[in-house]
C-alpha cells in the first residue's frame, strides 16, 4: 500500500545533502525507491556493492556521470571511511548526497568525517495518524505499533518478535554495539518496563544484572539506533522547583508492548494508558522533526505535580486514558498554570466532545491529533 510520507526530503536537497535517519523498518529505503527512481543508487546492504566500495571508495567517483546531480547511499553507517570520498565529491563536483542509517553510533566514533556542516540531519519515523488517514486505527497502533511492515501485517505478533530478536538483539550485536547478547537481551525487558518513566540507572542495573556503566552504555546504543529517545524536564519553573532527570520512552508502542512481554491492550485496562502516552510521544515528536522543530520536554516538580508533555515551552498536554476527565486528572496542569504563562493548557484523553473547564482544554484525542498535524494547535 502506498502511503505518502509526511517528511520533505525533495525540498531539503535542493539546498544541499542530506543524511537521513531512522530505525530499521521505518521505511527509509522504500521512500527513496519512491521518490528518487532516476538517481543512482549505492545500496550497502548488498554485499557485492559493500565489498566494491570497501576496497575502493573512488569507484563513487570513478562512476560519477554527467548526470548524476543527486547520488544516494544507502546504510551509509556500515561504511563510514566512504564520507571521505563523499566530501571531496561535493567539494570538486558539487554533487548533492542523500545518505541513510539506522544508527549514527559509528559516524560519531573515531574521527569519521561528518562532512563539515555540509549535510542536514533529517528524521524518518513510524507512520503518524496524518499519513494513515483512513487506515489509521488506535488499538492497532497501539498494539502493533506503527513501523509500516507491522502495522499491515497479516501477523503482526510474529513480525514483532522477529524484530525484537532479529535486530534489537542479534543485529546490535553484529554491528559492534555490544557482543553480551544476553545481557543486552535482559537489558531490553528492564528498559521496556521502565517506558515513559524517569531513568534510574541503578535500578535497571539491579534488575538486569549488569554494572551500572553498561546500562549507560546500553542506553546510549538505544538513543544512537534511534529506537528510544530522552524526554529531557522543562525547567522554566519558578514557584515549583522541578526535577533535572529525563525520562526515556521507546520508538514505537508495539516494538516496547512486545518488549515488555505484554498481551495486546484493550480499551480500559491498566495497560492502554501506558500505551496511550506512548503514542502521543510518538505524534508530538514526529510533528516536531518533521514541521517545526520544536523543542519536547515534560515538567514535574519536586512535590509530586506531572505535566506529561511541553511542547515548543508555550504548550502543556497532558495525556490520559480516561473516558471522563475529573479535576484529580488536571491538578498537574492547574499547578503548571500557577507558575507559568503558557499559550495553552490541554487534557487528551478519551472523551467525545471538547470542553473548557477553568481556562483549561479537554480536547479528545482525535480532534487534538487531527488539530496537529493541521496547524490549529496553537489557537483556542
Amino acid at each position: 500500500m502506498y502511503i505518502d510520507r509526511t517528511l520533505d526530503l525533495r525540498t531539503t536537497l535542493e539546498k544541499r545533502s542530506c543524511f537521513l535517519f531512522g530505525p530499521r523498518q521505518t521505511g527509509k529505503t522504500w521512500l527513496i525507491n519512491h521518490l528518487f527512481q532516476d538517481c543512482k543508487t549505492y545500496n550497502l546492504l548488498d554485499s557485492d556493492i559493500y565489498l566494491a566500495l570497501s576496497r575502493s571508495p573512488r569507484r563513487l567517483r570513478e562512476e560519477h556521470g554527467p548526470g548524476d546531480q543527486l547520488i544516494i547511499i544507502d546504510e551509509i553507517q556500515k561504511l563510514p571511511s566512504l564520507l571521505d570520498e563523499v566530501h571531496l565529491m561535493i567539494e570538486s563536483l558539487g554533487v548533492r548526497f542523500l545518505l541513510t542509517g539506522s544508527s549514527a553510533r559509528k559516524l560519531r566514533r573515531g574521527g569519521v568525517n561528518l562532512l563539515g556542516g555540509r549535510a542536514r540531519s533529517r528524521f524518518l519515523h513510524p507512520l503518524t495518524f496524518n499519513e494513515l488517514g483512513d487506515e489509521f486505527d488506535l488499538l492497532r497502533a497501539l498494539n502493533s505499533g506503527l513501523l509500516p511492515s507491522i502495522y499491515f501485517s497479516d501477523d503482526p505478533e510474529d513480525d514483532l518478535r522477529a524484530y525484537a530478536g532479529d535486530y534489537l538483539k542479534e543485529e546490535v550485536a553484529a554491528e559492534g554495539l555490544t557482543r553480551n547478547v544476553p545481557a543486552f537481551s535482559r537489558f531490553l525487558q528492564v528498559a521496556a518496563s521502565c517506558n515513559g518513566q524517569l531513568i534510574n540507572y541503578s535500578k535497571i542495573s539491579n534488575d538486569a544484572q549488569v554494572a551500572r556503566s553498561t546500562v549507560q552504555e546500553y542506553f546510549g546504543i538505544l538513543r544512537d539506533t534511534l529506537i528510544g529517545y530522552d524526554l529531557p524536564c522543562w525547567k522554566g519553573s519558578v514557584k515549583r522547583k522541578p526535577l533535572s532527570t529525563a525520562k526515556f520512552y521507546f520508538f514505537d508502542p508495539g516494538v516496547v508492548r512486545f518488549l515488555q512481554n505484554r498481551s495486546p491492550v484493550r480499551e480500559g485496562s491498566p495497560e492502554f494508558g501506558d500505551a496511550f502516552e506512548t503514542y502521543l510521544f510518538h505524534e508530538l515528536r514526529s510533528w516536531s522533526d518533521y514541521r517545526r522543530a520544536a523543542p519536547l520536554t515534560y515538567w514535574r516538580s519536586k512535590s509530586g505535580y506531572e505535566v506529561d508533555f511541553i511542547l515548543d515551552d508555550r504548550i502543556a498536554i497532558e495525556a490520559k486514558a480516561t473516558q471522563t476527565a475529573s479535576a484529580r486528572h488536571l491538578k498537574g496542569l492547574k499547578a503548571l498554570r500557577e507558575d507559568s504563562t503558557f499559550q495553552r493548557y490541554i487534557l487528551v484523553c478519551h472523551e467525545q466532545r471538547r470542553r473548557e473547564v477553568d481556562g483549561l482544554t479537554i480536547m479528545p484525542w482525535r480532534e487534538f491529533i487531527e488539530a496537529l498535524w493541521g496547524g490549529a494547535i496553537d489557537v483556542g
